[in-house]
């Protein structure tokens, strides 16, 4: 049940293409992870999780990937962003991304392993080549990173240039918008300076 699931986002977020095997490229294990994970309320005490994920621990740089680092958010950022909802009585809330690397797109041609069990009919000899990135892959919190920073400036938020993880925005009515990103976390700060 919990697998299916996992397959039905990772088609919806359209995740690879069904390719044959080309013959110079090395295909790329892929294993299941499973975990049991605690829900909030009390009608849903726990739930069963399936993430299928890349072997990425024999990728080699330069060829499976050309760069791994991802910022995230400075604790003194955050520190200082709790500070002033304290003192100026401000909003804050905080999102948690879901199936966040699938957001991100590859620079790079990676295919992996067909899970048994998903053949499609016609292509069952078919391999999976990565459009997304996927759990695993040691540029996926590089790639979501990427993804997020150019979607979230080109809406008119502006980067800090003390932390990159830290965007700021100010909208028509005259409220300020500050949004950190902590990998799959973003914390949304907002107030309006003249209710004050």
């Amino acid at each position: 049940m919990t697998m299916n699931e996992e397959m039905k986002s990772l088609q919806k977020n359209q995740t690879w293409d069904l390719v044959e095997l080309p013959k110079s490229i090395r295909v790329m294990g892929r294993k299941w992870i499973f975990k049991k994970k605690f829900g909030s309320s009390s009608e849903e005490f726990f739930c069963y999780k399936a993430c299928l994920v890349a072997e990425g621990y024999n990728h080699k740089e330069g060829v499976d990937y050309n760069g791994i680092f991802s910022p995230v958010v400075r604790h003194t950022s955050i520190c200082v962003l709790l500070a002033l909802v304290e003192i100026l009585d401000m909003e804050l809330e905080q999102l948690d991304v879901k199936t966040v690397f699938l957001h991100g797109r590859l620079d790079e041609g990676i295919v992996i392993e067909k899970h048994e069990g998903f053949e499609m009919e016609g292509k069952e000899n078919f391999i999976y080549k990565l459009k997304r990135s996927l759990y695993g892959l040691k540029q996926s919190p590089r790639q979501w990173y990427k993804r997020f920073d150019e979607f979230i400036v080109s809406h008119g938020y502006i980067r800090s240039s003390y932390d990159s993880c830290v965007y700021h925005s100010k909208a028509e009515d005259g409220c300020h918008i500050y949004l950190l990103l902590y990998v799959d976390d973003i914390f949304i700060e907002f107030h309006n300076l003249l209710d004050m």
